[in-house]
């Protein structure tokens, strides 16, 4: 097994193979062996000389998540209100934030991601195998490959692609669909090839757009931004000239003694764009995954999902391991439990803030000089490109502007393309994680090196699913704009529902000792409630309406 970036060998020399009472006293399911024991490796120390040490699950997670939210419904909130509403972000992000860490201090005490956890709990795992099934449709929609096919076909015909050019766009997609997987074939292990790619694509599109941001964009939209994230209780509610403004619920109450009416115009876009800040639906749940493909805690004694190329010295046990509740063992686990914290309060949720920032400060300047922001009639394919078409037509770029609408268009690339690809993979590590663990037949049949048979087996039926599925949703002329819609809505549903599971299994599986404090608790209780609200108002306002309409 190959020794992970972050773990100093431990001194002890021996370990206990018998479980300690610590470990036998929580419930197992019977479809899934108990966790085994194991030493709880010593952390490197964080500071100046183990910098490297903040670079792991957080930046992967920023990476992934700088995608439709950030690119496309960020962009468009800000594009229609300002930054009036950008404190649905800070919601969104902050409830994920104690979700992503809850997601981490399951998989530092066993090594397991968060989803084998939910299988040792009843009815057991093939209960929850079904329901997350279920909650993965959203994974069958292929839906930033599109939006980056869009982008291709820009810079292939120098101009925005129209209807007439719909067979160029989906042959791209395609051809998209099928290209995201290759860098997930090599590199040791899967996690450090997703590290490597998502580390070089935040530096990349945040210094983008920071650099827009100093040089073209106005004090007043910058103001106008960052004063959003703190603007609690702005809604849009319908003007007297017939469109939409943003009123503060708690200022219009004090001056009419009434609530405004909330203008549903834009509220499934208003969820879309909840669900895509920060991460949203089951991706966050990957962060378990990727603390162990890390090394830290447990995961070092557990193992990764390694690369087709590369990876012949990687393994991964069936189950976790977990260590005995030692004082010296509880003074590592505070040593790991920092590298959660900094990863996230450090790097995540600064990352998720910037990532949602600047490209809405693109926005804020740029996307009303595009020639098809308002169109009565848009082109179908308008939505990733408004912003770097408005940068085209705009006054404040001058001379400058035909090279920053191609700069803007690559980044958008490096916004789509990276994010698709941590996709593919999250649906394929996911249920990896899930039969290795779960299915009595694979861990009979396979040895722990052979993880990677399930891995890309999984990976390549589900390219092929994506294609038939970029069928389906391309007849449609919106396509690209429907596919995230749809996968932003329905991903509220699975952040909240396993939200409140992951509050359950470390609240019931994990030691008292190492159980999340009250504030966790609630941190994390108040992402589900968030996010099934969002669902539920959702799904009132525009589900059930187009029901009664189809079936009236």
């Amino acid at each position: 097994m190959q020794k992970p970036d972050d773990q100093v060998p431990t001194t002890r020399s021996s370990v206990s193979s018998t479980p300690s009472n610590d470990v036998q006293s929580h419930p197992q399911s019977d479809g899934i062996p108990p966790w085994g024991v194991a030493e709880l490796p010593i952390p490197k120390p964080l500071g100046l000389k183990n910098l490297a040490g903040l670079i792991g699950p957080g930046i992967v997670m920023c990476g992934i998540q700088i995608g439709g939210g950030e690119w496309l419904f960020g962009p468009d909130i800000t594009a229609k209100y300002g930054g009036g509403l950008m404190w649905i972000a800070t919601i969104a992000i902050i409830t994920q934030a104690f979700y992503n860490i809850e997601c981490g201090r399951y998989a530092l005490y066993c090594g397991e991601p968060v989803f084998t956890g939910f299988m040792r709990t009843s009815p057991g795992p093939r209960f929850w195998m079904g329901v997350t099934l279920l909650l993965s449709l959203t994974f069958l929609i292929p839906g930033l490959s599109t939006n980056a096919a869009v982008l291709l076909a820009t810079l292939w015909l120098d101009r925005p692609p129209g209807l007439e050019d719909g067979t160029l766009v989906n042959g791209i997609a395609y051809a998209c669909v099928g290209l995201v997987v290759l860098p997930v074939l090599v590199g040791g292990k899967v996690y450090d090839t997703l590290q490597f790619i998502m580390t070089v694509k935040v530096f990349a599109v945040l210094g983008f757009c920071l650099f827009i941001g100093v040089f073209f964009v106005s004090r007043q939209g910058w103001l106008d931004v960052f004063s959003g994230f703190l603007k609690f209780g702005n809604v849009p509610v319908a003007s007297a000239s017939g469109g939409e403004e943003v009123v503060n619920v708690f200022s219009f109450f004090r001056e009419h003694g009434t609530l405004p009416t909330l203008s549903l115009t834009n509220i499934a876009m208003l969820g879309a764009f909840a669900g895509y800040a920060g991460g949203g639906g089951l991706s966050n749940s990957s962060y378990s995954n990727f603390v162990r493909d890390k090394g830290w805690g447990m995961g070092s004694q557990v193992g990764a999902i390694a690369s087709a190329v590369g990876g012949h010295n990687i393994s991964l046990s069936h189950t976790g391991k977990v260590f005995e509740l030692t004082a010296e063992n509880m003074q590592r686990w505070k040593g790991w439990w920092k590298y959660i914290l900094s990863d996230q309060l450090l790097v995540w949720v600064p990352g998720c803030f910037m990532g949602m920032a600047l490209p809405a400060l693109m926005s804020i300047q740029f996307a009303k000089q595009s020639e098809m922001f308002g169109a009565k009639d848009p082109i179908p394919y308008a939505q990733p490109l408004i912003t770097s078409d408005g940068i085209l037509h705009s006054t404040e770029a001058g001379s400058w502007a035909p090279t920053l609408w191609m700069i803007s268009i690559i980044v958008g690339l490096l916004v789509f393309l990276p994010s698709q690809m941590s996709i593919v993979d999250d649906f394929a590590r996911r249920w990896t994680d899930i039969l290795w663990s779960g299915s009595r037949r694979i861990r009979t049949m396979l040895k722990d090196h052979q993880v990677k048979n399930v891995y890309y087996t999984i990976l390549f039926v589900y390219v092929f699913w994506t294609f038939i599925v970029t069928t389906i949703f391309l007849r449609f002329g919106n396509a690209p704009t429907l596919m995230v819609t749809v996968i932003a809505n329905f991903n509220n549903i699975a952040l909240a529902v396993t939200a409140f599971h992951i509050l359950y299994i470390n609240c019931r599986l994990l030691p008292e000792p190492l159980r999340p404090a009250w504030y966790c608790r609630v941190g994390i209780a108040s992402c589900g409630v968030f996010y099934a609200g969002l669902a539920a108002i959702v799904f009132w306002t525009k589900v059930i309406p187009e029901l009664q309409k189809l079936f009236s």
